[in-house]
C-alpha cells in the first residue's frame, strides 16, 4: 500500500485516494528573473516522478507548476540589466523550459504565469477582506495572522515564533508584525507592466496569494497533493495554506510534501547552500557542458526525496562540477555499459523498448524479488533512493547471466538463460521508465551510430591493434623481443585511445570501443 509523509501531520499516511481516480497535485515554480540552477530541478525530477509512479499503478493525475513572472527580484534584476520585466521573465522562461527537457521531465500539465490570474487574486483578496481576514491599509491589503485560529499548523509553531525566526517584512501600517502582504501598493518609479488596478489602489499581488489563486482556478479549491521545496515550508506554504481556507473554509491540500535543499561544501569543508550570493551557482547549462541530463536527473534521485541532496566538494576553479554529481556519471555508466551489451547481444536499442507503463502481474522468480523490492521502496513514500539500489542490482543480475550463458559469444536467446536475459532487461526498462531514465542512447552508441566516419576510424585503429596481436601470438618464444614490441604497440594504442577518452573492451566476439 503507497504511504506518503505528510508534512502537515508529521507522519506518513495512506494515500487519500484509489487507483483510478483523479489526483490533483500543485508545485511551486520559480520565480524567472535568473538561469535556473541545479536546486530548480530537484523539485520538477522529485514530482515528475511522483506522478509517473501514481500513473503507472493506475491514477490519473493532472499536475500544475506555476511561473511567477511579476516579483520584486524580477524588477529589480531588469532595471540592472536594462531590460523590461516581461522580456527577462519569456527568455528566463524559456531558460527553465529547456532545462526541463533536458531533463526529462515531461509530467507537467500546466504552466500557468501569475501575470495571467490578476483579477482572481483581486477577486480572492476582496473575499478575504469581507470575511474579516485581511485589512486594507495605504494602498496594501494585509492578512490578519490574529484571525487565523491555526495559523502555524504547517510549520507546528505559533505565530509570535514564526515573526520572531521569519523573513517578516516591518511595516507600520501593519496590525501584527506576522501579518503579509496579499496586495503591494504601487512603489514611485515602479515600471507600469507591473501595475494593476485594484479596489484599493494601483499595484501588484503578493507572492502567496498567487499560488493560492492558481491553485484554485486551475485544480479545484482542495488539491490532493501540495509540493515544493523545504526553504518555502515558511513563509510561502504556511501563509498560502492560510489564506486558502480562510477564503474558501474547505481543507486546501490533503498531502503538503517537501523536499530537501541542495548542501554544498567548500574544499575547506565548510557547508554552505547554494545561492548568487556566495558565488556557488551551478547553472543547469554549465552542468550540461560536462554531465547528460540523464545523469543529472539520476543524481537527484539517488536520495530520498525529504533528505538534503549532497553536492560534495566543489572547488570552482579546478573542477567543472561537484564531485558527487561527477561520482553520479561514473555510477550511471553502469547502465550505460548494460545498454551496449544489450544492443550488441540483441541489435536493438534498450531505451527504444516498449516496457510496460501500468503495473502488472508480478514477474516469475528470479526476477521476482526484484520487482517486489523496487514497488516496496516506491511504496514508501516513493523512496527513489531505495529504488536505484536495486536497479543496479538487477543490472548486475543481467550481467552474471549473460556471462554463465556465454550470451555475447552465442547470441543464443531463446534458451533458458537467453530469456531470462530479455525479461530481466524488460524489467530494467521498465524501472527506468517509472524513474524518467534510460530514455535516450549511450554516448557511445550515439557516437558509433550518427558519426560513420569516427565510428569507421575507430574500427580501423581496432583492425590494426587486433593485427599486432595475432602477429604477436604466432611467435611462441615468450622472452622474444619482437613478441614483446608487439604487445607494446596493442598496449600503447589502448593507454593513447584511453587519455582522448576512449575504452577498448576485447570480447570473445571482438573488441568493441566506447566513450570513457
Amino acid at each position: 500500500m503507497l504511504q506518503v509523509y505528510n508534512t502537515l501531520t508529521r507522519r506518513k499516511e495512506p494515500f487519500p485516494k484509489q487507483p483510478g481516480e483523479l489526483v490533483t497535485m500543485y508545485v511551486c515554480g520559480p520565480t524567472v528573473y535568473k538561469p535556473s540552477h541545479i536546486g530548480h530541478m530537484v523539485g520538477p525530477v522529485i514530482f515528475d516522478t511522483v506522478k509517473r509512479y501514481l500513473t503507472y499503478l493506475g491514477y490519473s493525475v493532472r499536475w500544475v507548476v506555476n511561473i511567477t513572472d511579476v516579483d520584486d527580484k524580477l524588477i529589480a534584476r531588469a532595471a540592472q540589466l536594462g531590460t523590461t520585466v516581461s522580456e527577462l521573465a519569456r527568455k528566463m522562461t524559456d531558460d527553465y523550459f529547456a532545462c526541463l527537457k533536458q531533463l526529462n521531465v515531461t509530467g507537467v500539465d500546466v504552466f500557468p504565469r501569475a501575470t495571467e490570474h490578476i483579477p482572481g487574486m483581486i477577486r480572492m483578496i476582496g473575499r478575504l477582506i469581507e470575511k474579516g481576514y485581511a485589512y486594507p491599509a495605504g494602498g496594501s491589503v494585509w492578512f490578519d495572522v490574529s484571525r487565523d485560529d491555526d495559523y502555524g499548523k504547517l510549520c507546528n509553531r505559533d505565530p509570535e515564533q514564526m515573526a520572531e525566526g521569519g523573513r517578516i517584512e516591518p511595516n507600520p501600517l501593519k496590525r501584527n508584525p506576522g501579518d503579509f502582504a496579499l496586495w503591494k501598493g504601487a512603489k514611485p518609479g515602479e515600471p507600469a507592466e507591473v501595475i494593476w488596478d485594484s479596489p484599493w489602489g494601483p499595484g501588484r499581488p503578493g507572492w502567496h496569494i498567487e499560488c493560492s489563486v492558481m491553485s484554485t482556478a486551475l485544480l479545484g479549491e482542495t488539491i490532493d497533493i501540495h509540493g515544493g521545496g523545504l526553504d518555502l515550508k515558511f513563509p510561502h506554504h504556511e501563509n498560502e495554506l492560510a489564506q486558502s481556507e480562510s477564503a474558501t473554509g474547505k481543507t486546501f491540500a490533503r498531502l503538503w510534501m517537501h523536499n530537501g535543499l541542495l548542501k554544498l561544501r567548500s574544499k575547506e569543508g565548510k557547508e554552505d547552500k547554494m545561492a548568487g550570493s556566495i558565488g556557488n551557482v551551478l547553472n543547469v547549462a554549465d552542468a550540461l557542458q560536462h554531465v547528460s541530463g540523464e545523469v543529472l536527473r539520476f543524481f537527484i534521485l539517488n536520495t530520498h526525496y525529504t533528505s538534503p541532496i549532497d553536492l560534495g566538494v566543489w572547488d570552482r576553479e579546478k573542477d567543472p562540477i561537484p564531485t558527487s554529481i561527477e561520482a553520479a556519471r561514473k555510477a550511471f555508466g553502469t547502465f550505460e555499459r548494460f545498454a551496449e551489451r544489450y544492443q550488441r547481444i540483441t541489435g536493438r536499442a534498450l531505451h527504444e523498448l516498449a516496457a510496460p507503463t501500468r503495473a502488472g502481474d508480478t514477474p516469475p522468480a528470479p526476477l521476482r524479488d526484484f520487482y517486489q523490492r523496487f514497488r516496496h521502496y516506491m511504496d514508501d513514500d516513493f523512496n527513489t533512493g531505495g529504488a536505484t539500489s536495486v536497479l543496479f542490482e538487477l543490472a548486475s543480475f543481467l550481467n552474471r547471466t549473460a556471462d554463465a550463458g556465454r550470451i555475447d559469444e552465442t547470441r543464443h536467446l531463446d534458451d533458458e538463460k537467453g530469456q531470462l536475459f530479455l525479461r530481466g532487461a524488460l524489467l530494467l526498462k521498465e524501472f527506468g521508465q517509472i524513474l524518467g531514465l534510460f530514455w535516450s542512447a549511450p554516448p557511445s552508441i550515439t557516437a558509433t551510430g550518427n558519426d560513420r566516419m569516427v565510428s569507421g576510424l575507430m574500427q580501423l585503429i581496432i583492425d590494426l591493434r587486433n593485427n599486432l596481436r595475432a602477429e604477436a601470438k604466432k611467435i611462441p618464444a615468450k622472452e622474444d623481443p619482437l613478441k614483446k614490441t608487439l604487445f607494446a604497440q596493442t598496449d600503447m594504442i589502448r593507454d593513447r585511445l584511453g587519455e582522448l577518452g576512449i575504452a577498448l573492451e576485447d570480447r570473445p566476439t571482438g573488441t568493441t570501443w566506447r566513450r570513457a
